[in-house]
């Protein structure tokens, strides 16, 4: 039976919980952008006076902790017995910590001005915040698979999350540099701001938990230790297969927010115009995934996602001078990352799906984990590989990219979009080994929400 039959007809997320539970995830991510997207760093070194260099220890110390933590919580999440859930609890109860952390980043805690004790602080600071951070993120990360079984209801949560999550990526890109303080300058007024921020995200985010619960769960395997879990993880096929597809992602997100830094200042194409075709490029996107999932399946669209886009980003790469071509580009970048963003997810928990199916367990939060484990050094690996093909290409960092030879130039097309166009290739080459497809697919989901279905009445 697929998702045209039964599943459709019975599986209803409420609005009421679907909005609470984006914007608590909304909120949550709005708190670590302006903290570790940049804000941290600036505060304990252009305002506090941090060396840059203790600074930089800093985060290669943390980066240590920050590979292992994500794991280590989804494998404690997943074992967590109480009356509200496995998940709930983490977000309810660490809401509060989680905002009281934030809070006190922005005041210099009494330890003394100097550079070892702004060192511990930041350190400090960083660990408890990242650490409240992955227990709450993980587990909203986690809840649309425990809300819901059917890849339709689940969607519409994936599609409110997509606008909400433009909300926490915009807001703090715009809101940081008008409201952070100058060196010398008073700071009460920016330590005001992020406390009422704080204090609302705490609120949100708090009262968010009594409006929607886990329908998803199961009794884990007590003799199961988080190195069998992990090991588990990657016996999953389909999880394997996932992984290609969200590394890329990741790496594609990343690569693609250091291009535009440098594509504006060396090619004509206005910024504006830029933008309003990736929104629009995004817009449609949604439209189409959303209406195609169903009868497509999520497999083929994937398959088509990828194949689209790294078609668009080849172009990119080698006649992205050119204006038509760019704004082309940019509405296929556009369709892409609502694809990222849409289908991902759904494909994500077809793999926790189809793990229950295979040992009986709902493991959420371990599967979570691992592939933060696996995704993050994309993140590292994007930005080595864009400044390491620059490099090739004779970029000068220390010219400003208006003086840069038309080689040179090149190169920032190259470095932008040509190893997400291979990478796109391999997703869709990688998805002939993707087994949660057709109709026996869809009777196994079937089967697994007739299993929790009781659950909801």
């Amino acid at each position: 039976m697929s998702e045209n039959g039964l599943i459709v007809q019975q599986e209803k997320v409420p609005v009421g919980s679907k909005l609470w539970l984006c914007s608590a995830d909304c909120l949550c991510g709005c708190l670590n952008s302006l903290l570790t997207g940049g804000g941290l760093t600036y505060f304990f070194t252009s305002f506090l006076g941090l060396d840059p260099a203790k600074a930089s220890t800093v985060w290669i110390i943390f980066a240590i902790w920050n590979a292992f933590n994500d794991p280590l919580f989804g494998y404690i999440s997943d074992h967590t017995k109480s009356k509200l859930g496995r998940r709930i609890p983490y977000i309810r109860y660490g809401s509060l910590f989680y905002a009281l952390v934030f809070i006190f980043t922005w005041v210099k805690w009494p330890l003394g001005a100097s550079q070892g004790a702004l060192f511990f602080q930041m350190l400090a600071t960083l660990f408890l915040f990242d650490t409240l951070y992955t227990a709450i993120a993980t587990s909203l990360y986690v809840m649309p698979y425990t809300m819901a079984v059917s890849n339709k209801a689940r969607s519409s949560i994936f599609i409110m999350k997509i606008f909400f999550s433009l909300i926490s990526l915009g807001v703090p890109l715009v809101l940081f540099p008008i409201i952070k303080p100058a060196p010398g300058e008073d700071c009460t007024k920016f330590q005001i701001i992020m406390a009422a921020i704080g204090i609302v995200s705490f609120a949100v985010i708090f009262i968010s938990t009594f409006f929607y619960k886990e329908k998803v769960t199961t009794e884990p395997e007590s003799g199961d230790n988080i190195f069998k879990a992990v090991i588990s993880c990657f016996k999953n096929r389909s999880f394997v297969v996932f992984e290609v597809l969200s590394f890329s992602v990741i790496f594609i997100q990343t690569v693609l927010m250091q291009g535009v830094i440098y594509y504006f200042d060396a090619f004509g194409l206005p910024m504006y115009a830029a933008y309003g075709m990736l929104g629009a490029g995004a817009v449609f996107g949604v439209v189409l995934w959303a209406k195609k999932t169903i009868p497509w399946g999520v497999k083929k669209c994937v398959f088509i996602m990828c194949v689209v886009f790294a078609a668009g980003a080849a172009c990119m790469a080698v006649f992205g001078k050119f204006s038509i071509v760019a704004a082309v580009g940019f509405f296929i970048a556009g369709v892409g990352f609502a694809g990222g963003m849409y289908l991902v997810p759904l494909m994500n928990g077809d793999v926790i799906d189809y793990d229950e199916h295979l040992c009986g367990q709902r493991r959420e939060g371990m599967y979570a984990g691992v592939n933060s484990l696996v995704t993050k050094p994309a993140i590292s690996f994007a930005n080595s590989s864009f400044i390491t093909i620059l490099g090739f290409f004779g970029f000068d960092m220390s010219k400003s990219t208006a003086l840069q030879t038309d080689w040179a130039k090149q190169g920032i097309l190259v470095a932008w979009m040509a190893v997400p166009a291979i990478l796109l290739v391999l997703c869709a080459l990688s998805l002939k080994f993707y087994p949660l497809a057709g109709k026996e697919w869809d009777e196994i989901k079937t089967a697994i929400e007739e299993k929790h279905k009781d659950k909801t009445e």
